[in-house]
């Protein structure tokens, strides 16, 4: 049942939140389910009917109530100017599974009767390459706001709600843990972006503008930090039985390990890189967002606090 009148969100357990969407089809099956969620992701088709048909559904809503608020004003202004994507940030820490989420609400968004053209960008493309965090001595910092090219990332974001019919975005490799040189994403006249990254919603600094500044509606995908970690350290682990055995691989270094030693390596790369990042960074963010989606400790989301209008 809805709750906290009395502050600036409201509060749905899960069963309260599934209600609002109880009499919507669900437009995805099993298989392609099982292809869009993240590797060590436990989210199943329970989990997408009761948290994210509902919040697909309420930003179809606010896709549509913005072409209305658009159209009022090209009557108002007597202009021409064509419509604007609407964006969608989604937030949270590494391993929390904002991904997946990010992954989800494109195809759910695309299959509305409306069928709009969703884009997905991740902020990943937009770091800076290993050879200049290198350069700078940020190696041991990445995915730290000052990791990132902040201004090809705001000047990307920018044209996006410009209007610009093209707009190119940098690729990442998680493979090979850098940027791919020569290669882009190509974002063409979409309907809605749906931008997921670590930092998206950090505010501006001396006033100037950010990312943030240009986002309609945002999600955190939040769990307690304790819960977290220990999802790094188990990704960690399956993925030195597959990704890091790969040769092209980063990590492959770690692919040999022994479980205790690549358990304790795991530990240190959180203690001393996502945990002050998380707690310094990304976790202050989180009062910022339009919807927080809260894990429980078995990855299921059990509760959603939506920020009233």
């Amino acid at each position: 049942m809805a709750k906290g009148h009395a502050s600036p969100f409201v509060d749905f357990d899960r069963a309260a939140w599934a209600q609002l969407a109880a009499s919507t089809r669900l437009p995805l099956t099993a298989d392609e389910l099982e292809q869009l969620r993240s590797f060590g992701d436990f989210v199943d088709l329970d989990e997408v009917r009761e948290v994210y048909l509902p919040l697909s559904r309420l930003l179809n809503l606010h896709v549509e109530e913005g072409g209305r608020l658009y159209r009022a004003y090209r009557r108002f202004l007597g202009g021409t100017t064509a419509r604007t994507p609407f964006v969608i940030g989604i937030a949270g820490s590494v391993s929390v599974g904002k991904s997946t989420t990010a992954r989800l609400l494109r195809l759910l968004l695309a299959r509305w009767p409306q069928h709009p053209r969703v884009e997905l960008v991740t902020t990943d493309g937009f770091l800076y390459p290993n050879a200049e965090l290198e350069r700078r001595g940020l190696m041991s910092r990445k995915g730290f706001p000052e990791s990132y090219d902040r201004r090809k990332l705001l000047r990307f974001v920018s044209e996006i709600k410009g209007g610009r019919p093209e707009v190119t975005a940098p690729v990442y490799s998680h493979l090979v843990y850098d940027i791919v040189p020569d290669e882009t994403t190509i974002v063409q006249s979409p309907d809605i972006v749906v931008i997921e990254g670590l930092n998206v919603l950090q505010p501006a600094t001396s006033g100037a503008l950010t990312v943030s500044d240009f986002i309609d509606f945002s999600v955190y995908v939040d769990a307690a930090t304790a819960d977290v970690r220990r999802w790094y350290v188990e990704r960690f682990l399956r993925l030195r039985q597959t990704a890091f055995r790969d040769p092209q691989s980063y990590f492959r270094r770690y692919a040999e390990l022994d479980h205790e030693a690549a358990v304790a390596r795991a530990q240190s790369i959180w203690d001393e890189i996502n945990a002050p990042n998380l707690t310094q960074n990304i976790l202050p963010t989180r009062s910022r967002a339009s919807l927080v989606l809260s894990k429980g400790p078995d990855h299921n989301i059990t509760r959603v606090r939506l920020r009233k209008l």
